[in-house]
């Protein structure tokens, strides 16, 4: 492996290639100091589609030979769930960094291995929590952190309408992790950003109705109490013929709403949410989002790697966040009956 010191020199490696790898694709080409180097897929259009924006990359069809071919010194891991923690050790076992997609893993203890081999071989071992930088949660998360709506006491989140789920490994329980995994990856890594607090109990429901064709549950939901009393809620549906707002966040002085952004139906989850700040003295105002620099996780990374300057998303967290859905798998076993999740002190 090269050395990180020179800021063009940090080789990456991206490790199947779809939807989520082109995005790191054009992460890569806008970040200085990463530079794509190789992709690994078993398709070869999807190889065909990474030289579009990267014509001198090496292809590889099988994912040893890439990360033994000396070509990286980072990984970008984004085949499904499933398969996150066997090929993350398989990559810090031969002193490659690694770029993890969410989840990190599907249990808590996989997760804890491959902290312990990547601070053992002093790697970087991080998970791509993109949605902390969506500009909706950017922008709500400064004015809660700026005391707007004074102490949040109640963070309820959504994502879903009635729709029939893709067929794809993301509607597979056993690949996925299952509904609560999914999206829930993304939303309670908001949640406990928001609300940094030590989680008391969790508790989760998983519905199976309507949709036969797919193992993910159709509705799931879970409650996640904090010690101070304070509650979140993440609720993922494809049986919502009405939609909660994305975000409905209750304070001591104010509330805020985000509601989804009808311009993009179907597939409302791909525009920021429209944030409306409610005050205690009944005054209401449309939130203009707050800018975000693109790419701002791959910055980090290059920053880490080559001035050890500290990241803002840290291995730990992801950890938490899937002992956190874990629990709440368990709990829906159990008819929502509260399950104490394994958090590890951050």
């Amino acid at each position: 492996m090269s050395s990180c010191n020179d800021l063009a020199n940090i080789r990456v490696g991206l490790l199947a290639y779809g939807a989520i790898g082109h995005e790191h694709n054009l992460a890569v080409q806008g970040t200085p100091g990463l530079k794509l180097a190789a992709v690994c897929d078993v398709n070869p259009e999807r190889i065909a589609a990474a030289r579009e924006l990267a014509p001198t990359i090496e292809a590889f069809s099988d994912a040893t030979a890439m990360l033994d071919s000396g070509l990286i010194d980072l990984v970008v891991i984004s085949t499904p769930p499933n398969s996150h923690h066997i090929w993350a050790k398989e990559a810090l076992s031969r002193n490659v960094h690694v770029v993890l997609e969410k989840p990190m893993a599907l249990t808590a203890r996989e997760c804890d291995e491959l902290m312990e081999i990547a601070a053992r071989k002093n790697l970087l071992l991080v998970v791509y929590q993109n949605r902390r930088y969506d500009p909706d949660f950017v922008t709500m998360a400064r004015l809660i952190a700026d005391g707007a709506i004074g102490d949040v006491f109640q963070y309820d989140s959504f994502v879903g309408g009635y729709s029939e789920p893709c067929s794809h490994w993301h509607s597979n329980a056993e690949v996925s992790g299952g509904a609560i995994f999914d999206w829930g990856s993304h939303f309670i890594d908001q949640i406990l950003t928001v609300i940094p607090d030590q989680v008391a109990h969790v508790s989760g429901q998983n519905y199976k109705r309507v949709w036969t064709n797919v193992t993910n549950a159709d509705h799931a939901q879970m409650t996640i109490t904090f010690a101070s009393g304070a509650q979140a809620t993440f609720v993922n549906s494809y049986l919502a013929a009405a939609r909660k707002p994305k975000f409905y966040v209750l304070g001591t002085k104010g509330a805020i709403v985000g509601d989804w952004n009808s311009a993009a139906e179907p597939a409302v989850a791909d525009l920021p949410a429209i944030l409306t700040l409610y005050t205690g003295d009944g005054v209401q105002s449309v939130v203009a989002l707050d800018t975000v620099v693109p790419f701002s996780l791959h910055r980090s990374i290059v920053d880490f790697l080559v001035n050890k300057t500290p990241m803002s998303v840290q291995a730990l967290q992801s950890r938490n966040v899937v002992a956190i859905m874990e629990a709440a798998e368990q709990s829906a076993l159990c008819n929502a009956r509260p399950v104490v999740p394994n958090i590890a002190i951050l």
